[in-house]
């Protein structure tokens, strides 16, 4: 590799640009961020707590649903609490090993999450189209097994573009115009021919990506064929509605993630890249357990009763 200047001092320390340019509205930021990460931290915990504490949400479904929300919380533990910290302290920098750490932790989960949704999708297959076949195939050692291949596939998916990245000189510029530690900006740094990692990174993220979003279609295309031929408006709307929450989530973490990574190198401004990751780390970890509470029953009921055992505890 032909190196673009060697003399450049080696890399200790990264400055993060964030929201410079909004200067009058860091503050309100600030106060939107942490309340909707607050929110985040209580709902995606409460939907962990119901799902241990109550026996009708012990079925593969909210297990999946269990895993997802854990992933939520460390997606936007790893990069809210730093992105807080600029807009209200101007904490703009951090060491060279906590960058890289921040942005292989996020990408690790991430990549989790998209693999996660894919077999969230698989499961609400088998409960529709081979419903009597749902319980055996769909035993606790093989949601167990899925969930870990997730985090296999990802942690390899990952470690292997990370490694080979931190084997090359970086030596700057050491400003990072995002509010974390990107793949893109990070792989800026290197001082060295980068075509061959950008490459790798944007055959790691389709693959990942479009892997799980083919998995996805396919088991809605066969979830639709027999839904539709279910005879009763009813009985096909009471299908569908075991699905909707998952499409709704589905749609919004694969419609954001493509934007952001699955395109050549510069083809998308950082600022649209920073909406996109606000909307992965902010704005979906929230969304999840309303969707998934507000429009399912089992969850609300889960929920009441858990309430009521609490009130009656209170008055004892």
């Amino acid at each position: 590799m032909s190196l673009k200047n060697f003399t450049q001092p080696i890399i200790t320390e990264i400055i993060l640009l964030g929201f410079s340019k909004l200067h009058q509205l860091q503050k309100p930021l600030f106060v939107l961020f942490l309340v909707m990460y607050t929110l985040t931290l209580l709902g995606n915990g409460l939907v962990i707590i119901l799902i241990e504490i109550d026996y009708h949400l012990k079925t593969p479904m909210y297990y999946f649903l269990k895993n997802l929300s854990w992933l939520e919380i460390i997606i936007t533990t790893t990069v809210t609490p730093k992105m807080l910290s600029l807009l209200i302290l101007q904490d703009n920098t951090m060491s060279f090993f906590a960058c890289i750490l921040q942005g292989y932790t996020y990408f690790v989960a991430g990549t989790s999450e998209v693999l996660l949704l894919a077999a969230m999708s698989i499961d609400r297959y088998m409960a529709i189209c081979n419903p009597l076949r749902y319980t055996s195939i769909m035993r606790t050692q093989v949601c167990q097994l899925m969930v870990l291949s997730c985090w296999v596939c990802s942690f390899f998916s990952i470690t292997l573009p990370s490694v080979l990245t931190l084997g090359l000189p970086f030596c700057g510029p050491n400003v990072i115009n995002h509010f974390f530690c990107d793949s893109g900006p990070v792989v800026e740094m290197i001082c060295a021919d980068i075509h061959f990692i950008q490459v790798l990174n944007l055959v790691v993220s389709c693959l990942t990506l479009l892997s799980s979003v083919s998995v996805t279609a396919v088991s809605y295309i066969c979830i639709i064929v027999t839904v539709m031929r279910i005879p009763s408006a009813k009985g096909r709307m009471k299908a569908f509605s075991t699905c909707s929450s998952h499409i709704t989530v589905t749609s919004l973490y694969y419609g954001s993630s493509m934007f952001i990574y699955i395109k050549p190198a510069g083809k998308t401004s950082t600022d649209l890249n920073k909406v996109g990751t606000v909307l992965n780390t902010v704005v979906t970890p929230l969304l999840n357990p309303i969707i998934y509470t507000f429009r399912n029953k089992v969850v609300k009921e889960a929920l009441k009763d858990a309430i009521r055992k609490m009130q009656a505890g209170f008055r004892k």
